[in-house]
């Protein structure tokens, strides 16, 4: 088959960014952490308050990777399609998700029942990643190639630092202004009501600061840089060899997500497992259906359309990116698993607590929140160090020994029969966040073409969210199956998973 790509009429170098420019467009991210982090550190206590057992936080929890899954692709997919004289190509989304996120923020710990809670969380999730998606191909597409690294490293920065103050805010409000930490059954706590609100605002206001104080490049200019792959040829300029060749790949790809999707709603159906199991064999059928639909569109001559690229492009992903896929894939299980079960590992193991809602229970997620805020604040710290360590090492290497010592942290919890010292782990787990917030994208950046980098930058996501629903469906039917409903062996899985991700980490081909 005949190239499929050209080199485009390139040559000229991006201008370096001073540390204040850097600094202006990565601060938005301070405002979105501060988002995911009161969702991550408070969802699950929500979820607990208003009825449910823990066996079903982790399908509840569902709702947030899935949209992610489909937010993100479009989002990028659109947002390298747009330009804007005023806003540019990727400052709208970050507004326009600004806005609805801060709205969904002070909605949910207000929702008034456990399904009304998990609905809120589909919404502000999806709210949050139209403003996320297009951050990370915002550094792809304004930093040069030798300052992405520390371009990635700052938005791990302001990640930390949000996602320290937003965690410890239950936790302050309550010890520092009086604001209760106990409600009625059945009601979220003031102190959790309260960050909430604090949190939107803080969330708008971060965006809104990088949106007028940042700058694009024009789609034309972006074009003539050389620190990006190459540009692919259009989908209409290829032979009709080509696309024939492309929608057959789409085919064999789509029948056989399909059949094993249908083999494995069969075997459940068979072995009567957890109904939450059906998730995962629901979207390989769904992922399959959608590679046939496309395929024979592309047979039919149809195929100058957004749906047909997308899932065109999901097969031909760069080979770099497809060896970070499978990192990501066991680096975020292991943090779902964490964000999952540490408010109900903790009290339980730790403070031994049962009810939700007695006074241990509530301390014992005060202290959670403050562990979260604990090891995002050592993230902001590392991540100023990390671009240093990889510059005389490797990428790859220095990903390997930040997600080793994330594991083992995670492991060493079941150990700890003292609160204080579980600040030790958080310590361990906020170098391997730094690192998965930096690292993976640093070097991903140059392998993507800069006419798909939202795009790309979106299908990455994917590799963030597939574990994540893959923890949400298996995890509760093996805590409750294998460990007796015992949340702190999820957390041993989970830093196991870790490890694995840091040792795949050095087969991943990285042009430094």
């Amino acid at each position: 088959m005949a190239s499929t790509t050209t080199p485009a009429a390139k040559g000229l170098s991006k201008p370096r960014l001073t540390f204040w420019q850097i600094w202006n467009m990565s601060f938005g991210f301070l405002g979105i952490q501060f988002g995911f982090a009161l969702q991550n550190a408070n969802t699950s206590r929500i979820f607990e308050t208003l009825g449910a057992d823990v066996e079903q936080i982790p399908i509840l929890w569902i709702a947030a990777p899935l949209t992610g899954l489909l937010v993100q692709p479009i989002v990028g997919y659109f947002s390298d399609r747009t330009w804007h004289p005023t806003l540019g190509r990727r400052r709208p989304y970050f507004l326009v998700g600004a806005i609805l996120a801060s709205i969904a923020l002070c909605f949910m710990p207000n929702s008034p029942t456990l399904w009304a809670a998990a609905g809120m969380l589909w919404i502000m999730d999806a709210s949050i990643n139209i403003s996320m998606e297009p951050f990370r191909a915002f550094v792809g597409d304004n930093l040069p190639s030798e300052q992405r690294t520390t371009g990635f490293a700052m938005q791990s920065f302001f990640i930390g630092t949000g996602a320290v103050i937003a965690s410890m805010l239950p936790w302050v409000l309550t010890n520092w202004f009086g604001v209760s930490n106990i409600a009625a059954e059945g009601e979220i706590a003031d102190s959790v009501k309260w960050s909430f609100y604090l949190g939107a605002m803080v969330f708008l206001l971060a965006v809104l600061w990088t949106v007028f104080r940042s700058h694009e490049y024009p789609p034309e200019q972006l074009k003539q840089f050389d620190d990006t792959g190459e540009d692919e040829v259009p989908i209409e300029a290829l032979s009709s060899g080509e696309l024939q060749q492309r929608g057959g790949m789409m085919n064999r790809a789509g029948g056989i997500a399909a059949g094993l999707g249908i083999i494995s709603v069969i075997g459940l159906v068979q072995a009567d497992l957890n109904k939450e199991l059906y998730v995962l064999a629901a979207m390989l059928v769904a992922v399959g259906l959608l590679w046939l639909a496309a395929g024979g569109m592309m047979h039919k001559g149809n195929y100058q359309n957004g749906f047909v690229t997308i899932m065109s492009d999901l097969l031909r992903m760069p080979t770099a990116m497809k060896q970070l896929a499978v990192v990501q894939f066991f680096s975020w299980f292991a943090l779902f698993s964490m964000w999952i079960y540490t408010t109900s590992a903790v009290t339980r193991h730790i403070y031994g607590a049962t009810d939700a809602t007695s006074a241990a229970y509530n301390e014992g997620a005060d202290w959670v929140s403050l562990l979260f805020a604990v090891y995002n604040g050592v993230a902001a710290v590392v991540a100023i160090g990390l671009p240093w360590l990889a510059k005389r090492t490797s990428r790859r290497f220095t990903h390997m020994v930040c997600l080793v010592i994330g594991g083992l942290s995670l492991i060493s919890i079941y150990f700890l029969g003292n609160p204080d010292l579980l600040l030790l782990p958080m310590i361990g787990i906020g170098i391997a966040w730094a690192s998965i917030l930096s690292m993976p994208y640093a070097m991903l950046a140059g392998a993507l073409p800069a006419d798909k980098m939202g795009y790309y930058m979106g299908v990455f996501n994917f590799f963030i969210v597939i574990p994540q629903i893959v923890a949400a469906t298996i995890l509760g039917f093996i805590v409750g199956f294998f460990f007796d409903g015992l949340a702190i062996y999820a957390l041993i899985v989970g830093g196991a998973s870790m490890i694995l991700a840091g040792v795949l980490s050095l087969r991943v081909e990285d042009e430094e």
